[in-house]
């Protein structure tokens, strides 16, 4: 899978918490890998729950750092695909070396292109000009 795709499945992953708790984050993790678009080979599977699960540690701080930053929105008001968007880009800016800025904002704003509402690129941009 290329970086695209593997960032595309950590976003389907992170948007399943806003509907399901904590505790069952485990369980819908395997059976999102069971379902057919879904399934990767091991590396693949093992590298997005890798790092799906170290975004779930800083879930908190993420959202604490988003609401800080952004003026006039607070993750309760964001939509859904929108905050699982921004919660990945803002990982990927403050705390995974691996991905520059550029490319993480970039990316985000791909995402919005493909899963948000008309206004979520722009919006997606806006928001992660603050963490640039």
């Amino acid at each position: 899978m290329s970086r695209r795709e593997l960032r595309e499945q950590i976003f389907k992953l992170l948007f399943r918490i806003e509907f399901n708790p904590r505790e069952e984050m485990e369980a819908q993790t395997e059976l999102f890998f069971e379902e057919e678009e879904n399934q990767a080979d091991v590396a693949d599977t093992a590298y997005i729950t890798e790092k799906f699960n170290r975004i779930l540690d800083r879930l908190e701080q993420i959202d604490r750092v988003l609401n800080e930053r952004v003026k006039g929105w607070d993750t309760g008001r964001m939509g859904k695909v929108d905050l699982a968007i921004l919660r990945l880009a803002v990982y990927e800016v403050l705390f995974d070396a691996e991905i520059p800025t550029g490319v993480a904002i970039n990316e985000a704003v791909e995402l919005a292109k493909k899963y948000g509402q008309d206004s979520s690129p722009a919006f997606i941009n806006g928001v992660l000009a603050k963490f640039a």
